[in-house]
Formats: structure tokens, sequence, C-alpha cells
């Protein structure tokens, strides 16, 4: 017998969300590990909050719904608030009940700027990757470490001379006509004045220069996994001071590590840092007219051309992290806030990975 095509509606309605999310949802998975780490960082969340005052959205429902924008490429806290209205599979990961309204999108953006205060990105990262079953997926020897280009949300017609020298517009409006051919730009002469901490930055000789953030992240290569991540203004010496930062930690081991990096980590004075805090430095040679700073010692090791392979592997990470993540070009101004979205993004590639991790190791 067909069924009648009649839009019926009822009162009441008994909703059982855990029921509406099949078992073996890798969202299961992800919530597991996430509501871990957020129990981790509960002081780190009393501190940023007043004990007096209206009720603020909680930190933890706050960040479960900005990592679900984070995995479906959700362009702004709007839609992102629009898909919490409907979705019940959002709403159960979030922790919001079925009768329970979505919050405003403005309300959500002045939250989550609170939690710049306490480095909650970089903390929560950290907090995920403690936990007893993702430890063991990690390597404490061997590494990789690139940097990335994040262009920033300003326009090349906001920079402008650092002294006030450009002229105002004669005709009206906010900019006038201007050739820029043969304008010799530079960051000390230049500056942005929508973003002032993005820099004029190009990849390669015949690039467009353009204004952006360096992002930088230090993979462990027994499964590709960010250990660390963070973003510095973008400039020539940016990604070997940011490796340096990075690996530091991880140095003080009774055993040397291994760090792989690409051509542009070839100088002398780096690989000299390294070698001082017994990291042996796995980077690739650049011959390029020039001597490399990687002789026979480290060469000849079979070590070495492994880690040249595996080390390609974070490209796979920082094309998530924009394309899927949305990185590509930032929504926010601003170093701090930049960096916060950066490892923020490092931190939910890293959970993407992990049910099929989990999964195969057992």
């Amino acid at each position: 017998m067909r069924g009648g095509d009649e839009r019926t509606g009822a009162l009441f309605s008994y909703v059982d969300l855990e029921a509406r999310v099949r078992g073996d949802h890798p969202l299961r998975v992800i919530r597991e590990i996430v509501n871990v780490a957020l129990a981790a960082l509960e002081k780190e969340f009393s501190a940023l909050y007043s004990p007096i005052g209206r009720p603020s959205i909680p930190p933890e429902k706050l960040l479960r719904a900005m990592l679900l924008q984070a995995f479906y490429s959700i362009r702004s806290e709007r839609l992102l608030m629009e898909r919490l209205e409907y979705d019940l599979l959002f709403r159960w990961f979030v922790g919001i009940g079925v009768d329970d309204g979505a919050w405003d999108h403005s309300v959500f953006s002045k939250n989550r700027d609170r939690l710049l205060e306490g480095d909650i990105a970089a903390k929560f990262l950290a907090a995920v990757l403690a936990q007893p079953r993702v430890k063991k997926l990690l390597s404490t020897e061997h590494f990789s470490v690139d940097g990335t280009l994040i262009e920033a949300w300003a326009s090349m017609k906001s920079v402008k001379p650092r002294d006030g020298s450009d002229e105002p517009p004669a005709g009206g409006g906010r900019n006038r006509e201007a050739d820029f051919h043969g304008q010799k730009r530079s960051n000390a002469t230049h500056g942005s004045t929508t973003d002032p901490d993005a820099r004029l930055y190009k990849k390669g000789q015949g690039k467009e220069a353009k204004l952006c953030f360096m992002g930088h992240g230090l993979m462990e290569n027994c499964h590709g996994l960010l250990v660390d991540a963070c973003l510095t203004h973008a400039d020539g010496h940016a990604e070997r001071v940011a490796a340096l930062h990075m690996i530091e930690p991880y140095a003080d081991r009774p055993r040397a590590i291994t760090l792989g990096a690409d051509k542009g980590y070839d100088a002398q004075d780096f690989v000299n840092e390294l070698r001082s805090m017994m990291v042996t430095p796995h980077v690739a040679q650049n011959t390029s007219g020039r001597s490399s700073a990687i002789d026979g010692r480290t060469t000849r090791h079979g070590g070495y051309a492994v880690s040249l392979r595996i080390r390609k592997r974070i490209e796979e990470t920082f094309g998530w992290i924009k394309t899927i993540a949305g990185q590509a070009k930032t929504r926010f101004r601003g170093l701090d806030r930049v960096g916060w979205a950066f490892t923020f993004s490092a931190a939910a590639y890293n959970l993407v990975r992990l049910p099929k991790l989990l999964a195969q190791t057992g």
C-alpha cells in the first residue's frame, strides 16, 4: 500500500540524539578524545571567566562547534549557527538538546575571542596528544618540519607608505588611481593599514608578492601527526627560527633525534644549531650554485633517505588545514588571532586522522 504524502506535525517530540548517531560514526571516537582533552583544560577555562555575571557560552561547547566548522569546511560563524539549528549530528557533537536554540553568531564570535587570552589552541593540541592511546602513536625520535604561507585578510590596496606620504584620492572615495608598475615596496617602507601584522612576501623568483603570514608545523614521522604548530611574520628566516623553537622541547633526550626538512633549511647556522642540540639534521641538500651544509656525516646513513621521503607528508597536513579547514586565506586579522586559528586547525587535523589510526593499531 502506498503511503500518503501528508505533512503531519506532533505537539511533542521524543528524540534521543544518542540513538540518531550510528555506532560506527567517526565523530564518536573524536568526541571521546575531545571530551577528555577538554576535561584536562578545566582550570584554564575557569581562569578565563569571572565568577559573577551572566553565564556565557560554555567553552567546551564553543570549541566542539569550532571543530565542526573545521571538519565540514563551514566558512562563517553565521552558517555554523544555521547548521547547528537543524542538524541533529551537530547538536549531538556540541552537546546541546533538541529543544535548545542555537546561539547568535555575533555572540559566538565574541566568546571565541576570549579563548585567545589563555592560549587555549596550543593547550588543546597538547591535551589531545597527551592521552595514552594517542601518545603511543607518536614517534619520539624522528620528526619533520616545514612552513606554509597563510594569505592575510587584507587587500594590496591597503599597503601604504609607513611615513604617511601617500596622498588621499582627489576625486573622492577611499582609493585613488595608481600605477604600481615600477614602484618599489618593501616591509621596511610600506605596511598594510588593514592588518599591520601582515607582511609582503613572495614564494620565489618571478612570483607576485602577497600580504601573508607564515605557518609552521612539526610532524612526527611514525603516523604523520602534528605535534606542534605556530604562526609568525612572513620573512626569509622565520622557518628556521620556528623550527628550532619547536624541536627544542624534544631535543633533551638520551638518544639523538632526527629532523627532516626541505632545501630551504639548508643553512650553516641552522644545521650547526641543530647539531649542538643533539638533533641530526636530515635536511635536503641545496646545491644550486653553492655548497650544502649537509655533508657525508649525514647523507651516508640509510635513515637520511627515509627522512627525506617521509618529510613530504607534512604537505598533506598543510593541504588539509588550508583547503578543508579554510586557512588558505584567513578570516581573521592580527598575528594572535590568525595564529590561534592555525594551531586549532592543526589539532582538528589530528582528530580527523585518529579514528582510523586507533582502529588500525587496536
